[in-house]
């Protein structure tokens, strides 16, 4: 059977758990069937999906992403225990390696050998759920002699990845993989790791689901959402491991200039190397009938849950973006 198409509104709302509830709230009225956060500060994404889900009767809950190196494997298995007793069935914990910037600096947590510690972090946290008493001895993680009470429907675990080595991983040892800030020209080539790396573990590739995070924004003046693309993402590709994914995606001459433009505090220069083109490419950015018809051609080319991640600089523009998918305005 082929998994389902599915729309998700991104969360947090904001600083205010109140307004995430009202999110979360108004997609289940308006027939989205999935919600996913992001976690990278405060409020806490687990400590919130614990607090907020009770106020939920359907909507799936997932996670874009947990970092691994900020939480231990026992936490993590821990936190996925309280909330799949509050959504019993409807969470999805998504993990990986986050940034340079959100563990370096944020944290002074060096960013060490990302694949290995993602995927022992997942071995390790599925070993938890089902209650097996640990003895693990990785490269990255040690364990031995943890057990937490075993879960009847553990949640599945996803996982993030960018470049082939990561998605590969992620397909093979992942229940689903989650993408991020691709060009659409990526997305085959992309795919075709997917199916590596769940054939490698004998698994249905068409099994395995594919998460997005979409930038999105509904407007009928385009420089208008580019400019707000540019300014917001611009810094996201001077990272690490954003600058080497865009490379890899195609555009290496965009991506030098991103690093030279960081370097030198040039946040024209940075922003600059994203050219209108490039963010056609990544961006969704249109009317209603453009952004949706996008959408659709992600999932021809094999997405399947699109997270609508507003690029939304007033409530009108982000009303406008969500709007566009509600069960009443949009269908696969």
């Amino acid at each position: 059977m082929a998994l389902p198409k599915r729309i998700a509104v991104t969360l947090p709302a904001g600083p205010n758990i109140q307004d995430t509830i009202q999110r979360l709230k108004w997609a289940e009225d308006n027939g989205i069937p999935d919600a996913w956060f992001a976690d990278s500060g405060a409020p806490d994404t687990l400590t919130q999906i614990a607090a907020v889900g009770s106020h939920t009767s359907n909507i799936r809950i997932g996670v874009a992403v947990t970092p691994v190196y900020t939480r231990s494997p026992s936490v993590l298995a821990a936190s996925a225990n309280v909330i799949s007793q509050v959504i019993p069935g409807r969470f999805v914990m998504g993990l990986g390696s986050s940034s340079q910037t959100i563990m370096g600096q944020w944290n002074g947590i060096p960013l060490d050998k990302p694949l290995t510690r993602v995927k022992e972090t997942a071995q390790l946290v599925r070993t938890m759920l089902t209650g097996e008493k640990t003895d693990f001895q990785g490269e990255t993680l040690y364990s031995r002699g943890y057990r937490q009470p075993p879960m009847e429907n553990p949640p599945p675990i996803y996982l993030a990845a960018l470049r082939p080595g990561m998605i590969e991983m992620a397909a093979e040892v992942g229940d689903g993989v989650i993408f991020n800030l691709w060009p659409k020209g990526a997305l085959p080539k992309m795919m075709e790791h997917v199916v590596i790396g769940a054939q490698r573990a004998g698994k249905d590739p068409a099994q395995v689901e594919i998460v997005n995070r979409a930038m999105v924004l509904c407007t009928d003046d385009k420089e208008y959402g580019r400019n707000l693309f540019r300014a917001a993402f611009g810094p996201y590709y001077a990272t690490p491991v954003y600058n080497k994914f865009l490379a890899w995606a195609g555009y290496a001459d965009a991506a030098a200039t991103i690093t030279e433009g960081w370097a030198a505090k040039d946040r024209a220069k940075t922003g600059g190397a994203l050219t209108d083109e490039m963010i056609d490419e990544i961006g969704i950015i249109g009317n209603e009938e453009e952004i949706q018809a996008r959408i659709r051609e992600d999932a021809e080319g094999g997405v399947h849950t699109h997270i609508i991640a507003p690029l939304a600089a007033s409530k009108e523009d982000l009303e406008r973006t969500f709007n566009a998918f509600t069960a009443a305005n949009f269908q696969f």
